[in-house]
């Protein structure tokens, strides 16, 4: 069965496509190499989109739609959600493609639905059985994968990042249909005053970054010492973490130590949190610290490539084929000597 595949991206602060749009668009291009008679187009929506349009240009669509303006610079569910529904209207499209960031995870279930199709979120790849088009996704605490196909249309698919290369080629000049949606000013009751950001150093989670660093809750643990030393961890592990400039992770049980009335590191939240109901990771490179390295914790790093631990306890569940390599050693010695190395 032909499908016309409707790649929806947003155009980012530099102008740009991201790169988990970028990804959606490999994507997006595989299921119209697989599908016989298929088709699709790319549809931006942004305050500036020309950049944008301009770079995916020789991605080798029949269309490039865009919804532009002052209206479309900042995420708002009214706004958006008007804007992808003219575009997929105008398309025609039977499958949408999105990236699953924060701005298309919140506006396009809302879309499908104003379009009587239907919506899945948090997909990791699409195959082909048969002709038709079926989706892959994780199911049950990140332990059961499911398959799913859909009769209904337009269908839209949230796609996770990590999973697909994202596309490389070379930028152009594209034909841009421009789509003007009727906004009106009660769709925009919700306003953007402006972005509230932690200044790069102090910034902890980057899911570009190349190494995931993970604090277990050994950290704030008694020491050979006697004592607890949170402060001196604190101070290890943001040096880490800034020189590296990787991104931090929590096993669960460091993160549900504030609600137990104990101390924790104070740079930590939910956020953070990799694990069995966390966060499923897609660095190249992990190094957990101070972890037990069970199932729970484990099972958020089903996708890293290269898995490390430092654990004093020989026997732990890193020890047990869990990890690439184990360091047997105490985890604030080994951080102290690499911050003295990284310097």
């Amino acid at each position: 069965m032909a499908e016309y595949i409707l790649l929806v991206a947003d155009v980012e602060n530099s102008g740009l496509l991201s790169k988990s749009s970028l990804e959606a668009l490999s994507a997006a291009k595989r299921l119209v190499e697989s599908i016989p008679a298929s088709r699709f187009a790319v549809a931006l929506v942004g305050e500036k989109v020309e950049a944008a349009m301009d770079q995916v240009a020789t991605c080798g669509a029949d269309r490039f739609l865009a919804v532009e303006g002052a209206d479309f610079a900042q995420s708002r569910y009214g706004t958006d959600a008007l804007a992808v529904e003219a575009l997929v209207k105008a398309a025609q499209a039977t499958v949408v493609v999105a990236p699953a960031n924060s701005r298309w995870n919140r506006v396009l279930p809302g879309v499908a639905h104003r379009l009587n199709g239907r919506v899945d979120t948090h997909v990791t790849s699409f195959t082909i059985a048969g002709g038709n088009l079926e989706i892959n996704r994780w199911y049950y605490r990140q332990r059961m994968e499911a398959t799913l196909k859909r009769a209904q249309r337009p269908w839209v698919v949230l796609l996770e990042s990590g999973f697909l290369a994202a596309w490389i080629g070379a930028s152009g000049k594209a034909p841009i249909e421009k789509i003007n949606p009727a906004i009106t000013d009660s769709l925009r009751r919700t306003s953007a005053i402006g972005i509230k950001a932690p200044v790069s150093d102090q910034q902890t989670i980057r899911p570009e970054a190349e190494l995931l660093f993970v604090a277990g809750a050994g950290w704030t643990k008694k020491q050979p010492d006697g004592q607890t030393h949170v402060p001196d961890a604190e101070k290890l592990i943001l040096g880490f973490i800034r020189k590296t400039r990787s991104s931090l992770g929590s096993s669960k049980s460091l993160v549900d130590l504030g609600g137990e009335g104990q101390a924790i590191l104070s740079f930590l939240s939910h956020l953070n949190q990799i694990g069995q109901t966390g966060a499923t990771p897609r660095h190249a490179k992990g190094l957990s610290t101070c972890c037990h390295g069970e199932e729970p914790h484990t099972v958020g790093w089903r996708f890293i490539s290269e898995r490390r631990a430092i654990n004093l306890d020989p026997n732990c569940g890193w020890a047990r084929g869990k990890a690439d390599v184990l360091y047997v050693a105490d985890a604030f010695k080994v951080i102290t000597l690499l911050n003295e190395m990284l310097k």
